[in-house]
């Protein structure tokens, strides 16, 4: 019996004018939901979705596959930097901090990046409307991190897998 991967679905959202971000991110594992939305003030792009993709992948399973989710041209491009199978020419110049921890959460596991479609009732749409959120909450109150209602969650179970 092979264990199905971690799947988790992951989005940010970016305001440049006002630099601020946020980040959700929805995880399935066996089955169960969990997931959660953050944002930041004073932040690039890049940084918001290290921020974010940093907490998605933060206390998983040793050993576990995962499956991430995500639209974002940028982190399907540092793919190879977030398996840790990249070579030295692609060794990132920023954000140095988030690539630590970013790297040492997918240190011993297989981790596989899957072009998220985009569009109404999936996963990766629950995910951006909650980035969304988290963008303007932290405009509104500066950083911070919050779990996803259970209940909220719950309504991803009838959307269509991306």
């Amino acid at each position: 019996m092979s264990v199905q991967p971690i799947r988790i679905w992951f989005s940010a959202a970016h305001n440049a004018a006002f630099r601020c971000g946020g980040w959700a991110y929805v995880r399935e594992a066996g089955g169960a939901l969990s997931g959660a939305a953050g944002g930041e003030r004073n932040v690039t792009a890049g940084r918001i979705e290290l921020a974010g993709l940093a907490a998605a992948l933060a206390d998983l399973p040793p050993g576990a596959a995962v499956s991430l989710h995500t639209a974002s041209p940028t982190l399907l491009r540092a793919g190879r930097l977030i398996a840790g199978t990249a070579s030295g020419e692609e060794a990132p110049a920023e954000d140095l901090d988030l690539w630590a921890r970013v790297t040492a959460a997918a240190r011993g596991r297989t981790v596989r990046l899957v072009r998220a479609e985009t569009g109404r009732r999936t996963p990766t749409a629950f995910a951006d409307a909650w980035a969304e959120l988290g963008r303007d909450k932290a405009k509104a109150t500066g950083a911070f991190a919050n779990a996803i209602p259970k209940p909220n969650l719950a309504k991803v179970m009838g959307l269509e897998a991306s």
